[in-house]
């Protein structure tokens, strides 16, 4: 049932708004609901034996988060908001919990299942940007459109095609590096594992293809922060990693001082830098159609940033920023959208400093973790790592332009940790055993 929570359940927006139908749950909460009775239903065939808790660092840090989040419904203007967002934390950290129990090689069907969903939105945005199904707003280049997926929208598709990279390029690396070990000890590769590294090579570009074709900064800035890191932790020595990403480095300002890049992508980069740099109050600017994106994601900070000053240390309450909003917005910015298009100043806002340093200092955690899976013993698991590591830095660094707990990537957050949680477990076996 997790496998097709994963795969379907990202058609939510596109359900929505293709059936024209008002259901009372949408598809990724009826998959939900089926996988907790499920669940359910196996802690009653065991008599509740696996309730117990998995000394895990993983586990116990989201539930910790997920506590100081719950903390946070005594300021709430609408506990109905509160409730919405925090259930997501909850719902993560019971797919941890579950998670946490699979053993042996299990969890694989769920990084398949992640790269099927991507692949399967990639090509949805691909048809897009082709002028398959794009919207008059979203035209660039004069010709293509801005892929969205069906996330309805290009940035939160960009930040799902930016978590999953890592995972389907270092799936690839990882299925490579055990054919060539194989072929070194003279095991010949048969067809089928000849498929999976030419699926796991080709998704990994499709994937990219379409991140690409999101047209989204964040994504963009975010992908090339995670491949700086991937560079770094991928050699087992970490010297090397340091000199493979100095290279890197000037690999790429090179190619930026050349002039070799497309100027449409340098185009879209060095605005949006310039702009968010230059302006430190929207009040009185001029938005337009070169900037009007930029200065509306500043009006939002500014109101998070307000909000703040107000509720400091507990904010406005989890998901209630567009509940707040109209008490802060600027003259000009009447919609709240939802969130301040940046996942700190939200969080400052709505759980103010308290709830903001348990959220970096639980993915402060996360990334020690990853870092810990270096060192487990199957070539393929250590690459998965690595590539969870890759991803977690993609979330980090997008969050500054967006929010991406939207539409149903919570679930795939969620299950990503979970996978994390069962390789950190084997990891320490391992090490033990030594």
């Amino acid at each position: 049932m997790l496998v097709a929570l994963l795969t379907l359940s990202p058609l939510r927006a596109l359900v929505a708004a293709e059936s024209g139908l008002r259901l009372p749950l949408s598809i990724d909460q009826v998959l939900l609901l089926v996988c907790a009775l499920v669940w359910f239903g196996g802690l009653v065939l065991r008599r509740g034996r696996v309730l117990r808790l998995q000394r895990n660092p993983t586990l116990v840090a989201t539930i910790v988060l997920t506590a100081v989040f719950a903390s946070g419904a005594w300021t709430s203007a609408s506990l109905s908001e509160w409730l919405k967002e925090w259930l997501k934390w909850l719902v993560m950290a019971g797919l941890v919990w579950q998670l946490s129990f699979l053993r042996g090689g299990l969890w694989r069907w769920l990084v398949y299942a992640l790269a099927v969903a991507a692949l399967g939105n990639a090509l949805v945005g691909l048809y897009i940007f082709l002028g398959g199904s794009g919207a008059d707003h979203l035209l660039i280049l004069g010709r293509f459109y801005r892929a969205f997926g069906t996330f309805g929208q290009p940035n939160p598709f960009g930040g799902f095609m930016g978590i999953a990279l890592p995972i389907c390029s270092l799936a690839a690396w990882g299925t490579a590096g055990r054919l060539w070990a194989n072929g070194r000890a003279g095991i010949s590769a048969n067809a089928a594992q000849i498929a999976q590294l030419l699926a796991w090579a080709a998704s990994a570009l499709l994937v990219a293809a379409a991140l690409l074709a999101s047209w989204s900064r964040g994504a963009w800035l975010g992908t090339a922060l995670a491949a700086f890191i991937l560079v770094i932790a991928l050699p087992r020595r970490l010297l090397h990693g340091l000199l493979l990403a100095m290279l890197a480095v000037a690999l790429a300002v090179a190619l930026w001082q050349t002039g070799i890049l497309p100027d449409a992508l340098v185009s879209r980069l060095t605005s949006s830098v310039t702009d968010l740099v230059a302006i430190n109050d929207v009040r009185g600017i001029d938005a337009h159609a070169g900037n009007y994106a930029v200065i509306e994601r500043l009006a939002h900070w500014q109101a998070a940033i307000e909000m703040a000053r107000d509720q400091p240390f507990f904010g406005v309450g989890l998901g209630n920023y567009s509940v707040r909003y109209a008490q802060y917005r600027l003259i000009n910015w009447q919609l709240p959208l939802g969130h301040a298009h940046n996942t700190y100043l939200n969080l400052l806002a709505e759980t103010g400093l308290f709830g903001l340093l348990a959220y970096l200092a639980y993915w402060a955690v996360m990334l020690r973790i990853c870092w810990s899976l270096r060192q487990h013993p199957e070539p393929f698991a250590r690459s998965l790592g690595v590539g969870l590591l890759g991803s977690w830095t993609y979330l980090a660094a997008h969050s500054f332009f967006d929010y991406l707990f939207v539409n149903t990537l919570f679930l795939h957050i969620g299950v990503l940790l979970g996978v994390q949680a069962i390789l950190h477990h084997q990891t320490q076996s391992a090490l033990q055993l030594e």
